[in-house]
C-alpha cells in the first residue's frame, strides 16, 4: 500500500459561515466539545490505544492559562475547539498523566495518529501560529482582537480586519531524460535528497516560481511545467504546490548559500535511493512529505513509457 501524504486529510466541517454566530463559552459548555490543544508549538495528545489529539475539555484546565482559542468547526456533528497554551504548559502533561507532549512531525513520521487528526492538528498548528506573531494591527499598530470564531483579528484602533496567512510554496520535480535533479540542504538527515522548493512571490504565476527557483538554486533552465498534487504543510503555515518540470538545461550551477549539494540522478538511482538500497546510502525524501509523492510520481510514469 502507498505511503499516505501526511497532512492532507481533515475530516472536520469547517462552519465557516457560522462562526461569527457561535461564542466560544457555549462551545465550552457543551459536553460533546473537543480540544486540540498546542502548548507553544507542541500537541497535547491522550494516552490510549491508539492516542488521540481530540482531548475533553477538562484537559484544558491543566493547561493553566490559554493565549488564544478558536472553533475549528464540527466533526461527526460535535464541535472541535483549538487552544494554544504557553510552551511550559508541556511539562502538566508529562508522565502518569494519562496524557503527553510530542511534536507535529515526529507524529508524522510514525504514523502515530490518524491521518484526518494529523490534518485537524495541521490546521490547528497554522492557525494558533499565525494568532500567535499578529497580535498588533500591522495598519495602525494597535492590539487586536479575535474574530469570526478565531478566522479573523480585528482592530479596535481603526477598524481594519486581518485574516490567517497561508504561504504559497513551489515544489518541484525537474525531470531531464530519464533523471531527475534532486538536492539537499545541510539541515537534512545525513545522506537525503529531495526536490527543490521555494517560495512564491507577489504577482508570480506557479509555473515562473518553479522556473525562477530551480535556476536560481541549480542554474537549470526549465520549460514546461505540470501541477500535480499539494500539500498542507504546518511549518510554520504553507501550502506545498507540487509541480513537475522538463528541464531545457543540465549543467549545474549550484547556489552554496541554498544548497549543500545538487545532482542529476538516473532512474535506476532514484529507485534504489526510494528503496534505501543505494550503494552511496543516500535516500529520497520521507514518505509524508510531498516530495516524496512527486518522485513516485514521476516513477511510475517513466516505467509506463518504457
Amino acid at each position: 500500500m502507498p505511503p499516505t501524504l501526511g497532512f492532507v486529510t481533515n475530516p472536520l466541517d469547517r462552519q465557516s459561515t457560522e462562526r461569527d454566530a457561535v461564542p466560544m463559552s457555549a462551545l465550552k459548555s457543551d459536553p460533546r466539545t473537543r480540544a486540540v490543544l498546542i502548548a507553544g508549538e507542541i500537541p497535547i495528545l491522550a494516552e490510549g490505544d491508539p492516542a488521540t489529539a481530540l482531548l475533553p475539555l477538562d484537559a484544558l484546565l491543566r493547561a493553566g492559562e490559554l493565549k488564544e482559542e478558536a472553533y475549528l468547526g464540527l466533526l461527526d456533528g460535535a464541535p472541535v475547539i483549538a487552544a494554544l497554551a504557553a510552551p511550559e504548559a508541556a511539562a502538566a502533561f508529562g508522565e502518569g498523566t494519562g496524557f503527553r507532549a510530542q511534536d507535529l512531525r515526529s507524529l508524522a513520521m510514525q504514523s502515530a495518529l490518524p491521518p484526518g487528526e494529523l490534518g485537524i492538528l495541521a490546521e490547528t498548528k497554522a492557525l494558533l501560529h499565525w494568532h500567535d506573531r499578529h497580535r498588533f494591527c500591522a495598519n495602525c499598530g494597535a492590539p487586536t482582537a479575535p474574530g469570526a470564531g478565531g478566522f479573523r483579528r480585528e482592530c479596535a484602533g481603526c477598524g481594519a480586519q486581518h485574516f490567517p496567512r497561508t504561504d504559497p510554496v513551489v515544489i518541484m520535480l525537474i525531470a531531464h531524460g530519464d533523471r531527475i535533479l534532486l538536492g539537499r540542504q545541510a539541515r537534512f538527515p545525513p545522506g537525503m535528497f529531495s526536490c527543490l522548493a521555494g517560495f512564491v512571490e507577489p504577482g508570480e504565476t506557479i509555473e515562473d516560481a518553479v522556473r525562477r527557483e530551480t535556476f536560481e538554486e541549480a542554474g537549470v533552465r526549465v520549460g514546461a511545467v505540470r501541477y500535480a498534487t499539494c500539500q498542507p504543510w504546518p511549518f510554520p503555515m504553507s501550502l506545498m504546490i507540487g509541480c513537475i518540470g522538463e528541464a531545457l538545461t543540465d549543467t549545474l550551477v549550484v547556489d552554496a548559500q541554498e544548497l549543500e549539494e545538487v545532482r542529476w540522478v538516473p532512474r535506476d538511482e532514484v529507485v534504489l535511493m526510494m528503496e534505501r538500497r543505494h550503494p552511496e546510502g543516500i535516500t529520497g525524501p520521507n514518505p509524508i512529505a510531498i516530495a516524496h509523492h512527486l518522485v513516485r510520481l514521476w516513477l511510475a510514469a517513466s516505467q509506463s513509457e518504457m
